[in-house]
């Protein structure tokens, strides 16, 4: 891994400690995939137009080498979920991964593993097996998208990418208002845009209240009321209060108009079937999910503000999804997993 000259400004360093067992990582991306699992793909045999709308999501990427394929039923597994903010409305042009999170699976060992990784952290970009230059980690999607990222990702953190899922946050808003909007306490107050950028449309104050989309949306995004930190924070409590709505009982007959959201607002490599293996690997037992944060710090480069992974912490994250997607492990997993019950 490249090494990068360190910077002596303090203020501009922000380590974290890693962050495991149980936690639900600080993303708007989980409760999409989460509501694909529990949801759509669970009850997929009871709506056909499930089946209709992922497979109308599907796209192959291009590889210079193919993955080898696996059964998520009993092989581990791994995944590169993307968050894009733009969608037919917005027309932003050139288009860069808003979020990043790399995840793997196993289902022999009931583990989960998730990493996020920042979307400025420098890294090579790598397309159709060229090396194009260093720039930040997310502009690969602006290179060549999907095959761009999956390969710089692929790369960078030496590990396979069985599946990619992107979506853009069109099915952030509809999801939440499928659901009826969510219920949850607002910790800050808020001023912000809306989804068509448009200053000040959307006022929040603190307390117990439900939320539409759009303002879920809003509180998510906002960053410039505090930092980076709490607005993680933010966005775990919205998580929080979607999954509790989407488990809740009087959300099952919504469950197809979510499908159909999620399906036009999403691109991937997983077939229904595919989705429905993964969700059977979880339906029956409960999994250990173990979420990490890279620690890292700041720099400049070429006039970017960048990030620079701690090598220590790259070290220890990537050996912990590495053993994840180790097959021959998966007995011994097994056993600690047991002894540690016992």
């Amino acid at each position: 891994m490249s090494k990068y000259k360190k910077q002596s400004d303090p203020s501009r360093t922000n380590n974290y400690k890693k962050k495991r067992k149980e936690r639900i990582i600080l993303s708007i991306l989980i409760p999409l995939f989460t509501l694909i699992l529990i949801g759509a793909v669970y009850l997929a045999r009871l709506f056909a137009t499930v089946e209709n709308e992922i497979d109308a999501s599907f796209a192959e990427i291009e590889r210079q080498q193919p993955v080898e394929k696996v059964n998520p039923i009993d092989e581990p597994v791994s995944f590169l979920f993307l968050g894009v903010d733009n969608n037919e409305d917005r027309q932003l042009g050139s288009t860069r991964a808003d979020s990043i999170i790399y995840a793997t699976l196993n289902p022999t060992t009931h583990e989960m593993n998730m990493v996020s990784i920042p979307r400025d952290t420098f890294v090579p970009i790598i397309n159709k097996g060229t090396t194009l230059r260093y720039d930040r980690i997310n502009s690969a999607y602006a290179v060549g998208e999907e095959s761009a990222m999956v390969q710089t990702v692929e790369e960078w953190l030496d590990v396979p990418i069985h599946y990619y899922a992107t979506f853009n946050f069109a099915a952030f808003l509809d999801i939440i208002d499928e659901l009826g909007g969510i219920e949850m306490n607002v910790p800050v107050a808020i001023n912000e845009m809306n989804s068509d950028d448009q200053t000040g449309s959307i006022k929040l104050e603190p307390g117990y209240q439900t939320l539409n989309g759009e303002e879920a949306l809003a509180l998510a995004r906002t960053r410039k009321i505090d930092n980076d930190v709490k607005r993680g924070e933010r966005q775990q409590l919205i998580i929080e209060a979607i999954i509790r709505k989407a488990l809740n009982f009087e959300s099952i007959t919504k469950y197809t108009g979510i499908a159909e959201t999620v399906g036009s607002n999403m691109q991937t490599n997983m077939r229904l079937k595919d989705m429905t293996a993964i969700a059977q690997t979880g339906l029956n037992d409960s999994f250990s999910i173990s979420t990490h944060i890279f620690e890292w710090s700041s720099f400049t480069e070429r006039g970017m503000d960048l990030v620079r992974i701690q090598p220590d912490s790259f070290e220890a994250i990537q050996t912990e999804l590495k053993n994840t997607l180790n097959k021959a492990n998966d007995s011994t997993g097994s056993a600690r997993s047991d002894d540690t019950a016992s």
